[in-house]
């Protein structure tokens, strides 16, 4: 019997008998640890019935007797100690440590989390920066090594580069047309940081596909730029807006515990969307500083100085046609190396790696991964009509213009002005110089979109663009004299204003579109709708190379008069609170195969609370009709749950 049984091992079927504990009946499983060590009658002995139990009272499963006889031998040595000594045992072993404090290990944990927020931001503002900066600087230097024809017809006499340097550029500034087709399907597809990280991977590409000067190099690659020019900054701005309302709820994880059924007070996060995309614009405008640095120390070892360059250039600024006419045909005075290009060219391949290496290993995601599953779930027909039916909505009509103006302007800068203007005067030796003014006067100055902290929101933009507008009629009345060095310092002047502007204009912009959508399932939507028209209006500029700058001038200065218009028109629809018309997101339609799914809540975790829960159920059960909402949408959009 007992005796002969080895510990840890249960005897042979016996009946076990089981006393009651001091008269009184052992709730089920709670009988004391010496009740558990009673012997077992022998053999041929009637069994005791339970005093809880009456005559006809089932037996109970033997689960917890051969539980209780594997832990009864196991306790044997201390089956002494009385039920008070156990337990004090086992609350010594598994209780709470005496020096932890909840509250600190909370108050550690989201700090942690956090200080990750602001990692992911400083990354991705670092990867755009450097990924912008290696193609803006080779296709810079490319372009000015393929203009020269003598570096042309002794490298590359046989293979019309300069034709392929015009359907380089086509492919570049044309595919993005289509862009508003797929790059919402391809955001929600991947996820926002993997359609970050494809699209840098393209750009990398394209950097490769220099090695071997080839059409069938060149042009695909360009081509492949094109189709994820603006994927890659949608998912940008999507990313840090998402890293914004992340940070709010890691800063006010107390209040949403209290407060978790409660509505968001409006405008919550607006500080935290402020701060980080004046973080990633002060960044981003160093990649035209970084840009230069090819040209600063390798090509312009290699140029000619601007009186032979110059030496056919009548006019210059307001009086000029096209792109600088007359400018010399030949700018290198020797050629470069094969392996000097070699090397710039690896160095820039070096800087696209490490800018994929930082999104993919730096960068966390945007959202958790049932937040995405519910994000593809409303099905790709939606997610393809969706970008055109928030085109309805009147703030974003309104603010159509001041997209196309802020696309103009970036592109202006770097061939109208510095060409026509800084090149013509200065010679393309100074291009570098006058670009990095530009850079840096950016890069400081979107800074000062921190003033919306205290400031209305429209303050900045108004600003930057009466700038702009002040710059415009300058350059509309002034014609540079050629090769004339005087005129350096007014030139690098209007540079630096310049790049005031633009970071005004565009840190603005992004905040404003944070501002006023902030709910998560719309933000791939709005920026994607951003940029489209932002890459439509660099396309246009593309177009009007051939037209004289008066003409290119006159139709910025008309097109930020509108936009300035507009935008004030509806800065004050959104002041009396007059409807906006919104799409409705669908709910979620899960496919059981595959994966089990929290059906009764998707986000059981937590991010978004039970703010969108329950916006998306007024949504499906309000007089919200399928494409349509009322005023009460608006209001909604600017406090509902951040997710």
């Amino acid at each position: 019997m007992w005796g002969g049984t080895r510990a840890g091992t249960c005897p042979t079927p016996p009946d076990w008998d089981v006393p009651p504990h001091s008269g009184t009946s052992p709730g089920p499983g709670r009988g004391s640890e010496s009740s558990r060590l009673q012997r077992p009658a022998p053999r041929g002995t009637p069994r005791r019935q339970h005093p809880s139990r009456g005559p006809g009272f089932p037996e109970a499963p033997m689960e917890k007797d051969v539980d209780g006889c594997q832990d009864g031998a196991k306790t044997l040595p201390i089956a002494g100690l009385g039920t008070e000594g156990t337990e004090a045992q086992l609350d010594d072993f598994v209780g709470a440590h005496p020096d932890y404090n909840e509250e600190e290990e909370e108050q550690k944990y989201f700090r942690r989390k956090r200080l990750g927020v602001i990692k992911n931001v400083v990354a991705a503002s670092l990867a755009g920066t450097l990924t912008y900066s290696v193609y803006l600087g080779l296709l810079q230097m490319q372009l000015i090594l393929h203009y020269d024809e003598t570096y042309r017809e002794v490298k590359y006499s046989n293979i019309r580069l300069e034709d392929i340097d015009h359907k380089v550029l086509m492919g570049i500034n044309v595919t993005p047309v289509a862009a508003l087709l797929y790059t919402p399907i391809l955001i929600r597809f991947f996820g926002t940081k993997w359609a970050m990280f494809l699209a840098v991977g393209i750009y990398a590409l394209f950097v490769s596909s220099n090695y071997w000067e080839r059409y069938y190099t060149l042009v695909p690659s360009a081509v492949a730029i094109g189709m994820v020019i603006v994927p890659l900054w949608a998912s940008m701005g999507t990313y840090i807006t998402r890293m914004a309302q992340k940070y709010y709820e890691y800063v006010n994880y107390k209040e949403e515990q209290e407060k978790e059924r409660e509505r968001r007070p409006r405008d919550a996060c607006n500080a935290y969307i402020i701060i980080f995309q004046t973080v990633f614009y002060c960044c981003f405008h160093l990649s035209f500083v970084c840009a230069q640095m090819p040209m600063v120390f390798f090509l312009n070892n290699y140029l000619y100085q601007l009186n032979h360059t110059l030496f056919a250039v009548k006019h210059c600024g307001t009086l000029s046609h096209g792109t600088l006419p007359g400018f010399n045909k030949t700018v290198l005075q020797s050629l470069p190396r094969s392996v000097s290009l070699i090397i710039v060219e690896s160095a820039l391949m070096a800087t696209a790696f490490l800018a994929m290496l930082v999104v993919l290993v730096l960068c966390g995601a945007a959202y958790r991964p049932m937040e995405e599953i519910d994000m593809r779930s409303i099905g790709w027909g939606n997610i393809f009509q969706l970008p055109f039916k928030h085109m309805r909505d009147y703030r974003l009509r309104h603010l159509f213009p001041l997209f196309i103006y802020s696309g103009f302007e970036v592109l202006f800068v770097c061939t109208g002005f510095s060409l026509n203007y800084g090149v013509c005067a200065l010679g393309l030796e100074r291009l570098a110089y006058l670009l990095m003014a530009y850079g840096f006067s950016a890069s400081a100055c979107s800074s000062l979109a921190l003033c919306m902290l205290r400031l209305r929101r429209h303050i900045p933009l108004l600003a930057g663009a009466f700038l702009h507008a002040a710059l415009l009629v300058t350059l509309f009345c002034w014609a540079p004299e050629p090769r004339h060095l005087a005129q350096a310092p007014l030139l690098y002047s209007i540079a630096v204003l310049w790049g005031a502007g633009s970071a005004l204009n565009k840190t603005g912009i992004s905040i404003l579109l944070g501002m006023l959508y902030k709910k998560k399932e719309r933000q791939d939507f709005i920026f994607t709708i951003y940029h489209w028209w932002q890459a439509l209006a660099i396309f246009t500029v593309y177009l009007w190379s051939g037209l004289p700058m008066k003409a290119k001038l006159s139709i910025m200065l008309l097109t930020l008069v509108v936009a300035v218009g507009t935008y004030l028109w509806m800065e004050r629809k959104v002041a009396q609170n007059v409807e906006v018309r919104l799409p409705r997101i669908p709910r979620p339609c899960h496919k059981t195969r595959g994966y089990r799914y929290l059906e009764d809540n998707s986000d059981e975790t937590g991010s978004d609370g039970d703010g969108d829960k329950e916006d998306n159920d007024k949504e499906d059960n309000d007089r919200h009709s399928t494409e349509a909402t009322s005023e009460d949408e608006l209001p909604k959009e600017d406090g509902e749950q951040l997710g």
